[in-house]
């Protein structure tokens, strides 16, 4: 089978995963609830459309926005994530066993990471829960579908609201977010621990302020409803120019995700969950990019959380979760034979790329700056043999350097290992790029930072 046809294959069952289930709700593209805010500096006019809303792209320059949560501080949109509700007497069971998480301890005000898996343990969705009350708790991620398809297949005595479009969320994250939004609530916010939440106000406004670490930086979230989302966005814009407060356009977002070592579901793999029939379809979008060729099909885009970094540090526990018995399975092996760690791409090779428009001969792929905005997956190479895909090529203009993650053989996974990454789709001048395997994540994590000093 030629190379076409086995990416053909390889993408059939993504395009043909099933037809939308009737439950789920349509949320058309649209602009932010903070679009005239956002407006008044988007100089160039231009958009990037982030699921169903459509975000500048730059407000100043993407290598000053891409480097503003490590600087100073900024404000950025990620209102498009989707929101479900789940509230009832039984909201906590049906999420224990849809998660992978222990939820027996699990606060109002508490944010926890909510991976979702398959039957065969594979990823189907990830994203924040965070407990907003005795029987109630909001998700938010970048597809909630899987969600909404498993609520709908029990009995639960609960329900579950897409709330999407009554709730804005914006990141306000940094070494200057606390002061930032300790100005704009006039509050002391120093209370609220990492992964920890409450409610606060900026001026006269109702929002809940999340302490996050998206960045890997000290960061927060302020989530409000939809009809306040403008006159929150220019408060926090007033409120930290004075820290040097910048906004961050779309092109920017997913640099500091690849900085912190942050697999994203839809670029960094695919979720497993347009596999299974009759689940709805997620990320609906073209077929990924870049050199690796699958050999099993779809499922080579999947991803393991142990594969992730998402494992159990002690073992697999005994309650009962969708894909458990998968995970046990794999700890029985010895653990996923894949762990991701970081790819630093060899200037000198990254520059031939870029500086192959100036010169005779074939011309490869190029690569967007800072980084191709939907999924690449390329092949890893070691003596000649492959070892492992590297996604979310990133030009970072904090660390000056190509940075991406890669899953990678156990075997090839010690830092200062040298290995190769194949550049370019299959028929195209591909070309080979030096790359050293290093830690995650690429610079050092200030997510926890003790703020009770500052």
């Amino acid at each position: 089978m030629s190379i076409a046809d086995r990416q053909r294959s390889a993408y059939e069952a993504f395009k043909e995963s099933g037809a939308d289930a009737p439950f789920l709700t349509e949320r058309p593209a649209l602009f932010s609830p903070a679009a005239a805010a956002q407006d008044a500096l988007n100089i160039r006019g231009t958009y990037g459309r982030f699921a169903q809303i459509l975000l500048p792209l730059e407000y100043t320059h993407w290598t000053e926005e891409a480097a503003a949560h490590v600087r100073s501080c900024y404000i950025g949109d990620w209102t498009s994530l989707h929101k479900v509700r789940v509230r009832g007497p039984q909201a906590l069971p049906f999420l224990s066993r849809l998660g992978m998480r222990d939820l027996s301890r699990f606060e109002t005000g508490q944010i926890k990471h909510h991976v979702q898996l398959d039957d065969q343990g594979r990823i189907a969705s990830e994203g924040v829960l965070t407990r907003t009350g005795d029987e109630e708790f909001v998700y938010t991620a970048g597809s909630c579908d899987w969600l909404l398809w498993q609520f709908s297949l029990g009995d639960w005595d609960a329900e579950v609201t897409d709330i999407s479009p009554e709730r804005f969320i914006f990141g306000v994250q940094g070494p200057a977010s606390l002061h930032t939004l300790e100005k704009v609530t006039g509050q002391g916010l120093r209370d609220i621990g990492f992964s920890r939440g409450r409610p606060s106000e900026v001026s006269g406004i109702p929002v809940d302020v999340m302490r996050t670490g998206i960045s890997g930086e000290l960061g927060y979230e302020l989530h409000g409803a939809t009809a306040d989302a403008e006159a929150v966005w220019n408060a926090v814009l007033a409120s930290g120019e004075e820290f040097g407060i910048r906004q961050l356009g779309f092109r920017s977002q997913p640099v500091q995700h690849i900085e912190a070592g942050i697999a994203t579901n839809g670029l960094d793999y695919l979720p497993a969950s347009i596999l299974t029939p009759g689940a709805p379809r997620q990320f609906r979008r073209g077929a990924p990019g870049g050199s690796f060729v699958p050999s099993n099909g779809i499922t080579d885009y999947f991803r393991s959380p142990g594969e992730l970094g998402w494992g159990f540090r002690k073992g697999v526990p005994d309650r009962d979760f969708i894909g458990r018995d998968a995970l046990a399975a794999e700890a029985a092996r010895g653990g996923p034979a894949r762990v991701l760690v970081g790819l630093v791409w060899n200037a000198q090779d990254v520059a031939g790329i870029l500086t192959s428009l100036t010169e005779d001969g074939e011309l490869p792929d190029q690569m967007d700056v800072p980084r191709n905005s939907g999924p690449n997956f390329d092949q890893v190479i070691a003596a000649g043999a492959p070892v492992g895909v590297a996604t979310g090529r990133t030009l970072s203009p904090t660390l000056r350097a190509t940075i991406s993650l890669c899953v990678i053989d156990r075997e090839h996974a010690a830092p200062g290992t040298a290995v190769e990454v194949l550049w370019g789709r299959p028929g195209t001048p591909q070309r080979t790029i030096r790359a050293t395997v290093t830690t995650l994540p690429f610079k050092p994590d200030n997510r926890r930072t003790d703020v009770t000093s500052l």
